[in-house]
């Protein structure tokens, strides 16, 4: 019998079956709307021979519909409570590959060596952080990341300003797009806020001209310690030089001093980044 983890009746069976307890502090919340799991399946582009790495692949949910559509799956699982009922629902996908480890530990990079794969899933909260530097940071890179994430995270994500060094991170990388917002209500057990959609289709280069962007990240992210102070303030601190320096190079880019690091387009954040590179941020 084939099992559908998304449909709100078998779920409680499968779990109960393998007497599961769902972990809220890993953001256990399974997706019980068929629908809404097609849809963001189909959103992910997988097709053909696409491979496919699912992150935090919990029960199956959304891996049985990216196995329908995918040449190969690669269903991550940190919870090896969970990994029974994930094999049982995907017993009949001979293209899944189950793996029960650590997102952040994971080798992605033996597992998809030319890179290009698509990475798909739903993220929680505590994991949205690290896991895009993880995944872009260093080649080889993914082709497309499709991500269901707290609403507040996508909104973040696709800011048209680098309102958080986490959309700096997404941007320099990738183009990030919200598909569809998701309730909590499409959860078992709801959630307490709504999700969304984000497709990040990344690069083929980053999108800064720097000759090194890990500096660039380094540099924005000595800038974001100080959020809340004015940019002209923050970067005399860090470059060590005067307020009257430091007005003098910005002015030379038509950049406000009083203004704040999440205020910047990411050409601005270049800009900067230029102006005082010769100083390492410390």
């Amino acid at each position: 019998m084939t099992i559908d983890p998304a449909d709100g009746r078998q779920l409680p069976d499968l779990l109960r079956r393998h007497r599961i307890t769902l972990q809220h502090r890993l953001g256990q919340n399974f997706l019980v709307d068929p629908e809404l799991r097609d849809a963001i399946a189909d959103a992910s582009g997988a097709a053909g021979d696409d491979d496919v790495l699912e992150v935090g692949a919990g029960v199956g949910t959304l891996t049985v519909a990216l196995a329908a559509r995918a040449r190969r799956v690669v269903a991550v699982e940190f919870d090896r409570n969970l990994i029974p009922a994930l094999r049982e629902v995907v017993a009949s996908h001979d293209n899944v590959e189950v793996v029960q480890a650590d997102i952040l530990r994971f080798d992605v990079t033996a597992a998809f060596p030319e890179g290009g794969e698509i990475v798909a899933g739903n993220i929680p909260y505590n994991l949205t952080g690290a896991l895009i530097p993880m995944l872009l940071d260093l080649p080889p890179r993914p082709r497309r990341l499709s991500l269901v994430v707290q609403k507040e995270v996508a909104e973040r994500w696709t800011a048209t300003t680098a309102t958080s060094l986490a959309t700096i991170g997404v941007q320099v990388f990738a183009e990030a797009r919200m598909v569809m917002t998701i309730p909590a209500a499409a959860f078992s057990p709801a959630p307490k806020v709504d999700s969304a959609l984000v497709v990040l289709d990344v690069r083929e280069r980053p999108a800064v001209d720097v000759d090194d962007v890990g500096r660039f990240l380094r540099f924005a992210e000595a800038v974001f310690q100080f959020r809340r102070k004015q940019l002209g303030g923050t970067l005399a601190r860090l470059a060590g030089l005067s307020s009257t320096e430091v007005g003098e190079r910005l002015a030379e880019l038509s950049i406000d001093p009083a203004r704040r690091p999440q205020t910047l387009s990411l050409a601005e954040w270049e800009a900067v980044f230029r102006a005082f590179n010769s100083t390492p941020a410390r």
